[in-house]
């Protein structure tokens, strides 16, 4: 079969990966991709913007593909699924009503209600004056989040009053728009990537993500800068408590309001010093950099879980099998990110990093004449595969070793949190 898969950074390049990976899988499409996936054997980039629908429907007839794979956030929220669908294209994500879970912070909240599901105490404003009159009644800590899509970095933790009225002026100001104001969850976040048809949901194995620029996570939110699963934290008993208050009666929310949600229900959790879960977000689609550590650890082909899902034939799915070990993946980004950054520096040690066993996945890349060069803030992800966690972190800070770039950054305690 021929796989088409929309994007271009890390997440998507491990999605093809992985895809490749089975006998099943003949040829795999990139739109646009990256310098990975172009240099990748049996995979080609079609340099089409995410949103170029019509690109992407003359893509799947051209080279006849069997199943599109959506990756950003940004088609979904534009409705590229509903576009494919009606032209009888297979494809895995949601439609656009169902991706209103993650470009839509305040109604995501209104399904978290209907669904009765643990999450934080929140408001939502479209006024700076009113939200910051909240703050000033709520006190700090606390977390202001822009209401629409902001790449990962629309998420202001303020831990002064100080801190917390500025994070209304940087995200609304007087924009038009809205702000959800929550309050502050404490305890250890937990990313659980959820496949669903629709009608059944399963979890994929626990992931955790490093989300602050700095090491000790500190500094500004990002993307991610590095992630490790399984996740001990996540028990059986958690895992199952997840399943049945926060990923079955969202699901069910989802129906109550008509939608059709075929693709991946992403919850990012907090794991209370209790041991409660609650809900810190919904995402509409894999999580990057999760994708890099969850994938890897895949036995169950991913096809056969992608193309269940679309079929509505998840139910009937044997259970979704994993190798043993642990994975880590270290983000390696251009110097100055999440803020300015400089573009266009020359990749080197790529081919040394492999042969030592990491697998590396391209995000900010491009294939320039023969170079790998720098093209957006996170650059790589240096994924390792381990017995334990401690081999695997070894393992990608040893291969990441062999990585040169002018200005590179990375932290060097991804993996910290397992312990």
């Amino acid at each position: 079969m021929k796989v088409l898969v929309v994007g271009g950074g890390g997440r998507e390049h491990a999605l093809a990966w992985t895809l490749l990976q089975s006998d099943r899988v003949e040829e795999v499409f990139c739109s646009p991709g990256n310098g990975g996936t172009a240099t990748m054997k049996n995979c080609k980039n079609i340099p089409l913007a995410v949103d170029d629908f019509v690109g992407a429907i003359d893509t799947v007839k051209k080279y006849k593909i069997n199943l599109v794979v959506v990756g950003p956030e940004v088609p979904l929220s534009l409705g590229i699924v509903d576009r494919l669908r009606q032209e009888k294209i297979a494809v895995f994500g949601p439609t656009q009503a169902g991706a209103q879970i993650e470009s839509s912070k305040s109604w995501a909240k209104e399904i978290m209600t209907l669904a009765n599901v643990p999450t934080a105490k929140s408001q939502t404003f479209s006024d700076a004056n009113s939200a910051q009159e909240y703050i000033q009644t709520q006190g700090a800590p606390i977390v202001i989040k822009a209401d629409g899509l902001a790449a990962g970095k629309g998420v202001i933790v303020a831990m002064t009053l100080v801190e917390a009225i500025a994070a209304v002026d940087e995200l609304l100001g007087d924009k038009p728009g809205k702000l959800v104001i929550e309050e502050y969850l404490t305890g250890s976040e937990v990313s659980v990537l959820a496949v669903t048809d629709g009608k059944t949901i399963r979890p994929l194995s626990p992931a955790q993500d490093h989300k602050r620029i700095g090491e000790g996570d500190t500094g500004k939110n990002t993307g991610g800068m590095g992630a490790y699963s399984p996740v001990p934290l996540v028990s059986d008993e958690l895992m199952a408590r997840i399943e049945t208050e926060v990923l079955q009666p969202t699901l069910k929310a989802l129906n109550q309001k008509n939608i059709d949600y075929r693709g991946v229900l992403y919850a990012g959790l907090m794991i209370t010093p209790q041991g409660e879960p609650k809900v810190i977000e919904f995402n509409c689609r894999f999580g990057d950099p999760e994708t890099q550590v969850v994938l890897p650890l895949l036995n169950t082909p991913l096809e056969e879980i992608l193309i269940a899902c679309v079929e509505q034939k998840l139910e009937q799915l044997p259970p979704i099998k994993y190798k043993a070990g642990s994975a880590v993946c270290v983000v390696v980004a251009s110097g100055g990110y999440p803020d300015a950054y400089e573009s266009g520096k020359a990749i080197a040690g790529i081919e040394s990093a492999e042969q030592k066993g990491a697998i590396v996945f391209h995000a900010g890349t491009k294939l320039e004449r023969d170079r790998v060069i720098t093209s957006g803030g996170r650059v790589l992800g240096i994924t390792a595969i381990g017995d334990n966690f401690d081999r695997a972190i070894a393992s990608a800070y040893d291969a990441l070793e062999s990585i040169e770039f002018d200005k590179m950054y990375y932290r060097h305690d991804i993996g910290h949190k397992y312990r």
